[in-house]
């Protein structure tokens, strides 16, 4: 699974593609095509992937085709302003200031005006200072999950933001920010329809009118200016935990479906599929070029998904890529198969201490507790895991195959095709990750771990450890599990990798000692990927570092040179690195496959990668 936060950050620096094409040959019939059908390779469960424990990329995919706002990344890394939407502009330099404002007549799907109403969520759902003052909750505090059960605290608009205010029209908003910021663009409001949770929260099962959705949108704008906190709890309770679903029929609330984007959740069959269909009042982006329906199909054994495509069953295969899936494409007739350089990447973080909301008390084996002795040995143990983890069997026996490109990742900013990644991962402390051999390493972890544990031993490891990972029929992820469990051994510890299933929705849980899985990056900011290990509600793994949130602040904040940016992306790197929190094993190569029927079908290497540009899509 990618993780594909949308307040996660991004990469300094870029890769290039390439491209692989199959045999050729077109389908009867086939410009009077009107559905696409797409592969997926894990189960929707939500239509809010901004909800804390709904960041899958399925559920991601279809916000991408059911919402749209102010921008969107292309394929060149660009971002483009979707003017179809609304226009932003400086207002004030000191203070800096942006104008957010919406196109006049722009609609939801059920017929209700976009106003200034519907660019208010994020305040709510991104800015801490609003939620604690609006009585919501303070995201900081890790024990208690504040009203609305959000993703976006901590990121840019929380650090950024100072102040909302609405546009004499009323089809605006003036953001206020701390300082000039050069990922300003990317640090504007979210569009979400408002008198939905108005609607929802009085018990209403059915679409309104426009004029009482209207009248909706004006209780919701007192309870935001007043911070209501009861009625704004109540508008919480439903944007946390009524979007979470995994069927979609008739006895489903409409009201839930209500979107701005090009289609609509028709449909969904629980673990089987999302049927989307046009959104006949769409007017918020680009016309769509023919295609009516969209169905993502949920294949989570890969060699099924490309079979099926090799059966005419499915348009396009966007799943887990692996060395004999990439093979089994490439001999498929009448489908190009596209290789290129992604931003998503494979890691592996081990617990640092509670996570976010999270009741009980971290007691594994990493925990750190409250004297030397014990903060040592969870280090040394922590350091031990990272020294025997078989990152480079990894990278050579599931990764290469895929993309030749794929190598051991040492820097947590910094992609291998960067002129600053050899000096950064001098100096960042990851040496010790890539001296010697393997074998030598694993010896050494060994060693730390027989300090505290004498009877262990690689023929007959005793040290427990669970580890968390996805669905158990990722194959790709499954080899690797074997690969670690093997690993792990060697170094004494007997690790227990069952796989589980929507596994991000336990990332902060913590009865995991450690888990790996992947990342999508989803945008382009000065920060990087430092936030990752901000403080906070973001932080799943309980990873907490003064140094670390210092840095995140001053790349957060105004331009800063090159120069700088080296500096404080160092500063992360050096501390995280130091108090063995993580290790990243390799960016993903990336692979996908569509019926060469299928006109502008281009990925992109941000998530979300296939779909960028499903307005362009024809027969």
């Amino acid at each position: 699974m990618t993780k594909s936060r949308v307040l996660r950050g991004a990469i300094a620096a870029l890769a290039a593609t390439g491209l692989v094409t199959g045999a050729i040959m077109a389908p009867a019939k086939a410009a009077t095509r009107t559905t696409v059908v797409i592969v997926e390779s894990n189960a929707f469960t939500s239509l809010n992937p901004s909800q804390a424990d709904s960041n899958l990329v399925i559920n991601s995919d279809i916000a991408y085709l059911t919402s749209m706002g102010f921008n969107y990344y292309n394929d060149k890394f660009q971002l483009v302003r979707n003017t179809k939407f609304g226009t932003y502009k400086i207002v004030s330099q000191s203070p800096f200031k942006v104008e957010w404002h919406i196109n006049p007549g722009r609609v939801w799907s059920d017929g209700t005006p976009i106003t200034a109403h519907d660019l208010l969520i994020n305040q709510m759902t991104a800015s801490s200072a609003y939620s604690k003052a609006a009585g919501l909750g303070d995201p900081a505090n890790t024990d208690v999950t504040p009203a609305f059960n959000s993703l976006g605290y901590t990121g840019l608009y929380d650090t950024q933001v100072t102040n909302v205010s609405i546009t004499p029209d009323r089809l605006g908003v003036v953001i206020t920010y701390k300082s000039v910021n050069p990922d300003y663009e990317l640090i504007g409001p979210s569009v979400f329809p408002v008198h939905t949770l108005v609607a929802l929260a009085a018990g209403e099962k059915k679409l309104g009118t426009p004029s009482h959705n209207v009248a909706l949108k004006n209780k919701f704008l007192t309870a935001y200016t007043t911070k209501d906190t009861a009625t704004l709890k109540k508008y919480g309770k439903i944007w946390s935990e009524s979007y979470l679903m995994t069927s979609v029929d008739a006895k489903t609330n409409p009201l839930l479906l209500v979107g701005n984007g090009a289609y609509q959740v028709d449909s969904a069959v629980k673990d089987q599929r999302v049927t989307l269909v046009l959104n006949p009042r769409y007017n918020s982006g680009e016309p769509t070029s023919g295609i009516t329906k969209i169905v993502m199909n949920t294949i989570t054994d890969g060699p099924a998904g490309i079979q099926a495509l090799a059966n005419g069953e499915v348009d396009v295969w966007a799943g887990q890529a692996t060395a004999d899936g990439k093979a089994a494409l490439s001999k498929i007739a009448g489908v190009t198969v596209k290789g290129y350089a992604t931003l998503s990447y494979e890691h592996t973080d081990v617990r640092m201490g509670d996570g976010p909301g999270e009741k009980d008390n971290y007691t594994g084996i990493f925990a750190p507790g409250t004297t030397a002795a014990s903060q040592a040995k969870a280090k040394d143990l922590r350091t031990a895991y990272f020294l025997a983890f078989p990152r480079e069997e990894i990278v050579e026996k599931v990764w290469k195959p895929i993309g030749e490109a794929s190598a051991p990742w040492d820097s947590l900013n910094y992609p291998p095709s960067s002129p600053n990644y050899a000096k950064i991962i001098a100096a960042n402390g990851t040496a010790m990750y890539r001296e010697g051999t393997q074998a030598s390493r694993t010896a050494d972890a060994l060693a730390l771990v027989k300090k505290y544990y004498p009877t262990t031993s690689a023929a007959n490891p005793t040290v427990k450890l669970k580890i968390l990972w996805g669905q158990p029929s990722n194959t790709r992820r499954i080899s690797e599990a074997a690969i670690i469990k093997a690993g792990l051994a060697k170094a004494g510890f007997d690790a227990d990798l069952t796989p589980t299933t929507n596994w991000s929705a336990f990332i902060s849980q913590n009865k995991w000692d450690a888990m790996f899985g992947g990342y999508g990056i989803s945008a382009v900011l000065q920060k990087g990927l430092t936030d990752t290990w901000q403080s906070g509600i973001g932080q799943d793994m309980g990873y907490s570092n003064d140094k670390v949130d210092a840095a995140v602040l001053a790349l957060s904040g105004a331009k800063l040179s090159d120069e700088k940016v080296y500096a404080n992306y160092l500063t992360v790197e050096k501390e995280v690195y130091g108090d063995a929190a993580t290790m990243n094993i390799t960016m993903w190569p990336g692979v996908s496959a569509a019926v060469n029927t299928l006109q502008n079908f281009k990925p992109s290497p941000l998530t979300p990668e296939v779909l960028w540009n499903f307005w362009e899509w024809k027969f």
